[in-house]
């Protein structure tokens, strides 16, 4: 099981090093219309489904195969994505940050670890099962076509190479940069900026590794952050050891990964945010624990890996995370400034 805590390490050095958090990615596309680090997202579902299926086709892991929770993913998805925003960040987003000194992310990071302990073993548990009563059988796309899923990551290859290649010939705009103060790898690993896309292949790359390392603990899964968050805090409160397995170490890992990755790059501060903030770090952590509980998986579980193996799941996670994150993003940043747009012109 310490495999996951060596898979953790190197997925939170390099999110805190490629500034990669889903909730950027997600909010970038309603306030600037930005679109690279959502693209950056799929090159790395891209990138993991060739390798699952990969090892899928030799032996190495089998794919467990369960039904489609439709509307315990659909309303679990708007809650998350509500709640991502509220929070400052994603599920992973909140780990790498709270690696980084963020206060704020600490108190989203127990909201997150509450929201989702209660929903999966607590006072919410009724209310998960009941949705999930609401199901299909098929949980894949390409069961439901019956079809190779090597025809849908041709596709998918296809059409994330298209954007690539399409936001890969746009001008590149000049940024000031300081004068370097690190030499060879120093300089490259943690003072040079990473590019969204190479973040993503290393994300694609490291996800791909956590399937081999993750079966071999005996858990049939790849990287996942809501179930083991929850199992962490269900360990800290019984003692039980049986909350132990390889995703705990793998979310422990990747706090320690960014810490490591932040203290290389003198990014380690503790910062305090103000009060409103840490209420909304908190309110938004329950929100995810809870949501990501509901949709069975987070950014990761759902919007990296599920997607990657054409589940269902998924995608429709993926939509109304969109969905949940646009509408925080409107009710909490581009409404209040719209309102105070109109009282200046008047």
């Amino acid at each position: 099981m310490l495999t996951g805590l060596l898979c953790g390490i190197l997925l939170g050095f390099v999110l805190q090093r490629g500034r990669f958090c889903m909730v950027g990615a997600y909010r970038d596309l309603f306030l600037s219309k930005k679109t690279t680090i959502f693209l950056a997202l799929f090159i790395a579902i891209t990138i993991q489904s060739i390798g699952i299926f990969i090892l899928q086709d030799n032996g190495v892991i089998a794919l467990a195969y369960k039904p489609f929770f439709w509307l315990a993913t659909i309303i679990g998805g708007v809650i998350f994505g509500f709640g991502m925003v509220l929070a400052g960040g994603c599920a992973t987003g909140t780990w790498y940050r709270a690696g980084e000194g963020l206060i704020g992310s600490y108190i989203a990071l127990f909201g997150y670890m509450l929201g989702a302990a209660m929903t999966k073993f607590g006072i919410f548990q009724p209310i998960n099962q009941n949705l999930k009563t609401y199901q299909i059988q098929d949980s894949t796309l390409y069961q439901t076509l019956n079809i190779s899923p090597w025809i849908l990551i041709v596709i998918l290859f296809a059409i994330v190479g298209f954007f690539t290649y399409k936001e890969l010939k746009k001008p590149k705009r000049k940024i000031a940069t300081l004068t370097p103060r690190k030499t060879g790898i120093s300089h490259w690993l943690f003072e040079k900026a990473w590019h969204p896309f190479i973040t993503a292949i290393l994300v694609g790359l490291i996800a791909i590794l956590a399937w081999p390392l993750s079966y071999a603990s005996g858990r049939e899964f790849g990287l996942g952050i809501t179930t083991p968050s929850a199992n962490l805090l269900g360990f800290l409160v019984t003692g039980n050891l049986d909350y132990i397995d390889w995703g705990v170490f793998l979310v422990l890992g990747i706090f320690m990964g960014s810490f490591i990755a932040a203290k290389g790059a003198n990014e380690f501060k503790f910062r305090l945010p103000e009060k409103k903030t840490l209420g909304l770090n908190l309110s938004g952590g329950l929100l995810m624990g809870f949501g990501a509980s509901l949709a069975g998986g987070c950014t990761i579980g759902n919007g990296l890996v599920n997607t990657a193996i054409f589940s269902y799941q998924g995608w429709v996670a993926v939509v109304f995370f969109i969905i949940g994150a646009w509408l925080a993003t409107y009710l909490t940043i581009i409404r209040p400034q719209q309102i105070a747009s109109n009282k200046i012109k008047s």
